[in-house]
């Protein structure tokens, strides 16, 4: 009996271990089809036994063991330091590209894993839908091309096991994009993409083809306006082309899409020392043709002139490059000289340039071109463009030194004509340099004529601004320095009259009257 029990005991034990290895065989065989189940896709309704394909022997990839990514290699993962977000509520700064949205025109490719005869390209329609053979039209309008994989297959799980689709653009759309703010021609513009140009447009190559921006723009805070294809509200994206130009952040130049609207703002403070490199940057206000700009004030030629263009030769070693020249608007020395340079007393320190916005407002550029004469800084000989008025003011009181180096300075003219007439040696028109006193103009014409002149009083005539007629008796003194009673500055046109001394009138008058007897006693003599 003790045997017996000692056996079923056993027995026992056996069978639990059998019972352990079929549950392990059951587990197994549960998570089977998990890792070996057919990968193909098939038709569910054709009966067709599926072809079974071998999967363990694939590698398997434990995503726990792969390295965390490194944000820090994207910029687009850390804002800007020091760019304002703009005033609207839905602004993100310029950082990373966003995905491509289908719209109508668009060329795309679908490929169905292992059903060839529902893969191939489809053309997007008007309203925004591809016709797909089993499925008929699905919209696909504002959908990125990871979007529109996942609804197609969602349409062909319908009729296919899990479906396998990847989707491409073969042939974007024509793209239309809008410009409006300070550049020289806004509009709306169609960028077509090609083979030979399959990259989008950004925003600079953009404002390049809209004529370059305008001085005044606020290249800090450019923005790009972007709608979600209709299905979302829209994105304003902030473009600062200025860390373009100067810390070389190409993230900022942001890739383009259909339908993105750009508008360049207006900037509140002008800083002269940027206007030239603004002007020179790849997207900068370009011009070939002249500009018309207005002068007024202490200026000889006040009135609307026209001002060419300012000629730069990009002379390198790049073959088609090499030697070609490229133009920016002219500066503000450029229009003073057209005017035929300023006036003596001109306060070249106050000049203003008065400059229109896109929406009308004006704008004032405080220019002092005393800094160009005194310490060479060019940045002050601004660029001009289409439209500007320039503002030369009155000075109230300069020192000699001042009147000197502005004389000699490239803004007044090489030389002013100024007439001499009366008792001199060389009577008529003499040509002098700017801020020519009274003096050297009498000398510059011979010098007083000394049987005849009146050394001691001239009359000194002057045309004014408004148009009268200004004369008034001058006392000379040779050796008197430049002053405004004795020895003032001549301008452009003035004109100096030498009278005759006393004595020479009273002769003169005599020899008027006697002139006719001096005849009678000729004829007389003659006769006899």
């Amino acid at each position: 009996m003790k045997t017996t029990s000692v056996l079923y005991q056993l027995f026992l034990e056996r069978i639990n271990s059998y019972s352990a290895i079929a549950l392990f065989l059951c587990l197994g065989l549960a998570s089977a089809p998990a890792t070996a189940q057919n990968n193909t896709i098939e038709l569910q309704n054709t009966g067709s036994d599926p072809k079974v394909e071998d999967s363990s022997q694939q590698p398997q990839i434990n995503y726990k063991d792969l390295p965390p990514l490194d944000n820090s290699e994207f910029p687009g993962s850390n804002p800007t330091p020091g760019i304002a977000p703009l005033p609207a509520a839905n602004v993100d700064f310029a950082t990373e590209e966003t995905d491509y949205t289908l719209g109508a025109g668009d060329q795309i490719k679908l490929d169905i894993f292992q059903v060839a005869e529902y893969s191939g390209e489809y053309p997007v329609l008007v309203d925004g839908t591809i016709s797909l053979p089993l499925v008929g039209r699905v919209d696909v309008r504002g959908l990125s091309l990871k979007e529109t994989s996942e609804v197609v297959s969602k349409k062909y799980a319908t009729y296919l096991k899990r479906p396998i689709i990847t989707v491409g653009l073969v042939a974007p759309r024509p793209l239309r994009i809008g410009i409006a703010g300070e550049v020289d021609n806004p509009g709306a513009y169609e960028v077509v993409l090609t083979a030979d140009a399959p990259q989008f447009p950004t925003v600079t190559s953009l404002l390049t083809q809209a004529g370059g921006i305008t001085t005044i723009a606020d290249v800090r805070n450019v923005r790009v306006t972007r709608s979600n294809g209709g299905k979302g509200k829209e994105v304003t994206y902030n473009s600062n082309l200025w860390d373009l130009l100067t810390k070389n952040q190409i993230r900022q130049d942001i890739s383009l899409r259909d339908g993105d609207t750009i508008f360049v703002p207006t900037t509140a403070q002008i800083n002269t020392t940027e206007l030239d490199r603004l002007a020179q940057a790849s997207f900068g206000l370009q011009s070939d043709k002249p500009i018309k700009v207005a002068v007024v004030g202490e200026i000889y030629r006040p009135g609307s002139h026209f001002i060419q263009p300012e000629l730069l030769s990009r002379d390198n070693n790049s073959g088609a490059n090499q030697g070609k020249q490229e133009s920016i608007p002219p500066r503000l020395s450029q229009a003073i000289s057209a005017a035929s340079g300023i006036k003596p007393l001109a306060d070249i320190k106050d000049v203003q340039v008065k400059r229109t916005s896109w929406n009308g407002e004006e704008k004032i550029i405080a220019v002092d071109l005393w800094e160009v004469i005194q310490s060479g800084d060019t940045s002050q000989d601004i660029i001009l463009q289409e439209g500007d008025k320039i503002i030369i003011p009155k000075a109230t009181a300069l020192t000699e030194e001042e009147r000197q180096k502005i004389a000699d300075g490239t803004f007044s003219p090489d030389e002013i004509t100024v007439n001499v007439v009366g008792e001199v040696v060389t009577p008529g028109p003499v040509q002098v340099k700017p801020n020519t006193p009274l003096n050297q103009a009498i000398l510059a014409a011979g010098g007083f004529d000394t049987q005849r002149a009146n050394s001691k009083e001239v009359e000194l005539v002057s045309l004014k601004p408004d148009g009268t007629v200004d004369k008034r008796k001058i006392q000379i003194d040779l050796g008197a320095e430049v002053n405004e009673q004795t020895n003032p500055v001549l301008g452009q046109n003035d004109v100096v009259v030498v009278g005759r001394s006393g004595g020479t009138s009273a002769t003169d008058s005599l020899g008027q009257v006697t002139s006719p007897l001096g005849g009678l006693f000729g004829l007389f003599n003659a006769i006899f």
